[in-house]
């Protein structure tokens, strides 16, 4: 889990330092303030930079695309640097480590061995030799990683990535798309997370996490939840003939009949992406774009509820953004509930002269707010 974050060249955020996290974190601001970014870079740092993960990212911003790969290695390295510099703050491939990024947690101490880093390098690929036990000798090829002052004219651009003393390069004149399946990242442990976007889980993967807790205690939490909207909500399901193909189904206890799920509204389907994630990521992130996204403000209490209750159950740190009045006073009260256990607070991000500035509120402060009719989204 999380208790401080540090964000540093990751898109709009040059540096960012949240000093403490909760269990529950809320992320209030305007637009282009970077909530969706925080979310973003916390799916990087559990996952220890995977470049599966990295390349979702993009693709979903339209930053990445396998038919703009071209068919020499030339455009292929134009191209893997045009979506890959997306990432950084200044949008260009540069090689200093200090305009690299950074993601992981504040350490007054400065042991940063967990955080995540990510970088363009020159690198140059060499042979060698080794001399073996028998007095022959293996040839082999050595990987050299250049100094950023280095002026050699031979050079390949590589992406880097670092952690716990680990690290793996991308060589960027190879199609990204080759590696999402065959990339391992660091071969370090991840966390388990579920990113939601605004435009939700796709109908895939929805199915897919439903598999994964079909017929445990999992799947009464999920029923549970889509009572919120619907208190006669009995069963659901996933059918079809394939699973690119597969459609949510519900069963009403009211009738035999079994309904498509997506006939009863935006509500009841942003809630089965939430609960299905969320029972899906033990001990690890949740992770919401704009929470308010579909809900009525009438159902988001008892949803941050059911939220609260599960990440405590289940060990999971959740983040989610906001840009509503409404699902701020919905957290307010659930947090501040006299038999709530679980901490929470909301982080304010403002953009001042272009620099991202955090404003943190505890849940007393988040009261007096609300008491008062403060503003604070």
């Amino acid at each position: 889990m999380l208790d401080s974050l540090y964000i540093k060249n990751y898109r709009n955020l040059e540096e960012l330092k949240i000093q403490s996290l909760c269990q529950v974190n809320l992320i209030a601001g305007k637009n282009n303030t970077g909530k969706s970014t925080i979310l973003e870079a916390i799916s990087i740092y559990a996952t220890r930079g995977s470049l599966a993960n990295i390349f979702g990212l993009l693709e979903q911003r339209g930053e990445y695309s396998r038919r703009n790969e071209g068919e020499n290695l030339t455009s292929i390295e134009e191209s893997s640097v045009q979506s890959l510099s997306s990432l950084f703050s200044n949008r260009i491939a540069r090689f200093s480590k200090e305009e690299g990024i950074c993601i992981g947690k504040i350490n007054a101490e400065g042991n940063t061995d967990e955080n995540v880093y990510l970088q363009f390098v020159k690198y140059q690929d060499k042979m060698d030799t080794d001399a073996t036990l028998n007095n022959s000798t293996t040839r082999y090829l050595k990987r050299v990683i250049l100094e950023d002052s280095e002026n050699s004219e031979d050079h390949l651009i590589g992406f880097s990535v670092s952690s716990n003393n680990s690290s793996a390069l991308q060589p960027c004149n190879r199609p990204l798309s080759s590696y999402i399946s065959s990339y391992s990242s660091l071969n370090l442990p991840i966390d388990q997370h579920q990113l939601i976007g605004t435009r939700n889980i796709d109908r895939e993967i929805n199915g897919t996490l439903f598999d994964n807790i079909a017929l445990s205690e999992k799947e009464q939490y999920v029923v549970e939840a889509l009572k919120i909207i619907e208190p006669l909500t009995e069963r659901i399901a996933f059918i079809g003939t394939s699973l690119r193909e597969r459609t949510a189904v519900i069963k009403l206890s009211n009738t035999q009949k079994v309904l498509p799920l997506s006939s009863m509204g935006d509500g009841i389907n942003r809630i089965l992406t939430i609960i299905l994630a969320l029972v899906n990521c033990d001990k690890g992130y949740l992770l919401i774009d704009e929470f308010e996204n579909g809900l009525h403000y009438s159902v988001q209490e008892k949803l941050w509820k059911v939220i609260f209750k599960l990440a405590k159950d289940l060990d999971i740190q959740v983040f989610a953004s906001t840009h509503s009045n409404d699902c701020i006073a919905s957290f307010e009260s659930v947090l501040n509930e006299e038999n709530n256990t679980i901490s929470g607070k909301l982080i304010r991000l403002d953009n001042v002269n272009g620099q991202i500035l955090e404003t943190e509120f505890s849940a007393h402060e988040l009261d007096i707010a609300n008491a008062q009719n403060i503003e604070i989204r």
